[in-house]
């Protein structure tokens, strides 16, 4: 911490003097103890020292990454004077989310966004209609998103903060253009912050020795989140593969033995459906109800002309009633349009129906009952994604997190993959059964 900061100032002094100093404080005085991040931020929130090209914050939900973009964007915009740009900073800053959507919520007008963080005297005008801020010095910040590489090419930047590159939509193409952009000034720099994700992009970044990172987990920050929240997430997710990457940050490499792998499923993202001729959701129901029950997978998937499948929603719940998940299956059923409910019937059998049944009586319903092993069931499910007929229209962590953790050896070991039961399913009943099955015209060169 800066000794000459006025928070610090005030942090040592004795209790009564500190009381009277407060109470003395003008509006502007508050205003900047509040908003003085050298105080309030922790040691590991601040940026690294040193001349770096890139800052890699690489860490779980609920760190403060955001809150870490937002003020290391203010200690490179804000001077001594709302109109008076500091020595070298940059003019223009390009902002890039996976959506101008996320952008938006999150960077921007976020709790910990931009226009939340910066003081009254030296916060942007938001444009929205031209996707830009303008701070009072003229310091121009620029909003992209992932969906659209091409809006990177051409614009040139100063600076670039870059919010959960792990599930961007394109993510070698809106990286690459950023990179040639970002050419600016004498010091070009970016900023990324993330939850991880094993993505080729990710592991290259963390392999370089020029990338400086950061890394915490949730925990690290729960001074300032509910013990509720915290409780809840721990009981879940502690000890399992998705609390690692989700909460503690780690980059999860492929399971040996598992029937699909990172790469294989980013190479299966496709941001885009089109008309689809059918479309079903699957259910894996628990066999019991209650918070420590097993989740409820529910999965809507849907088949084009072309024979191509696509993974629409993932619905799935946990500690709900059996009311509860069908009501959740039924809503999903008519949200979609779906042609038909498939259901896992070995652990309900008719039960299962006369629950569907009770609540919408017209529903299209298909019980189905697994003869054959998990693995046995799902594998011809993973050849369809290898031979690039199944796309995943956005990220599912947590769907993609047990697929990725799908074998042999944890079966064996008792645990329930009910996203992927619910998912193998979906796709069996699209793809692979006799009837349903598309023809695929052949066409010869």
């Amino acid at each position: 911490m800066s000794e000459g900061t006025l928070a610090a100032r005030i942090a040592n002094l004795d209790e009564r003097d500190r009381t009277l100093v407060l109470k003395s404080l003008s509006d502007l005085d508050c205003e900047a103890l509040l908003h003085d991040w050298i105080f309030w931020g922790r040691p590991a929130q601040m940026p690294p020292e040193g001349d770096w090209f890139c800052w890699l914050v690489m860490a779980g939900r609920g760190f403060g990454k955001t809150r870490m973009g937002v003020e290391w964007l203010r200690s490179q915009v804000e001077g001594p004077s709302p109109l008076k740009a500091p020595d070298g900073s940059p003019e223009r800053i390009a902002l890039v989310a996976d959506s101008y959507l996320d952008a938006v919520q999150t960077m921007v007008q976020g709790e910990s966004g931009i226009l939340a963080c910066c003081p009254e005297a030296f916060r942007p005008q938001f444009e929205i209609s031209k996707k830009r801020l303008v701070w009072p010095n003229g310091i121009q910040a620029f909003l992209y998103s992932s969906e659209s590489p091409d809006q990177l090419r051409g614009p040139q930047h100063h600076l670039a903060w870059v919010d959960e590159i792990a599930k961007w939509s394109y993510v070698e193409e809106t990286w690459n253009n950023l990179l040639f952009g970002l050419r600016l000034g004498n010091k070009p720099r970016v900023m990324i912050t993330t939850t991880p994700r094993n993505i080729p992009l990710l592991r290259k970044l963390v392999d370089d020795e020029k990338v400086r990172i950061t890394r915490g987990n949730t925990f690290d920050n729960s001074a300032n989140l509910p013990p509720a929240f915290l409780e809840e997430i721990r009981e879940r997710y502690e000890g399992t593969r998705i609390g690692r990457q989700e909460l503690y940050g780690d980059l999860l490499t492929d399971m040996e033995g598992a029937l699909w792998s990172r790469d294989l499923l980013e190479n299966c993202r496709g941001p885009s459906v089109p008309e689809l001729s059918r479309i079903v959701v699957a259910v894996d129901p628990p066999v019991t109800s209650g918070p420590d029950a097993d989740q409820c997978g529910i999965i809507v998937a849907g088949r084009d002309r072309a024979g191509k499948a696509y993974v629409l929603q993932d619905y799935t719940v946990q500690g709900t009633g059996p009311l509860d998940w069908a009501s959740r299956a039924i809503k999903a059923y008519h949200e979609h349009a779906a042609d038909r409910l498939v259901a896992e019937v070995n652990n309900g059998g008719d039960l299962v129906e006369s629950l569907i049944r009770q609540i919408d009586p017209e529903v299209s319903y298909l019980p189905v009952r697994a003869s054959r092993g998990k693995v046995i069931r799902a594998e011809p499910v993973a050849a369809l994604y290898e031979q690039g007929r199944v796309f995943h229209h956005g990220m599912f962590p947590e769907l993609e997190e047990e697929m990725c953790g799908f074998s042999q050896s944890e079966v064996r070991k008792g645990k329930s993959p009910d996203r992927v039961d619910a998912l193998v399913w979906a796709l069996t009943d699209l793809m692979l059964r006799r009837e349903n099955r598309p023809r695929i015209r052949e066409i010869t060169f």
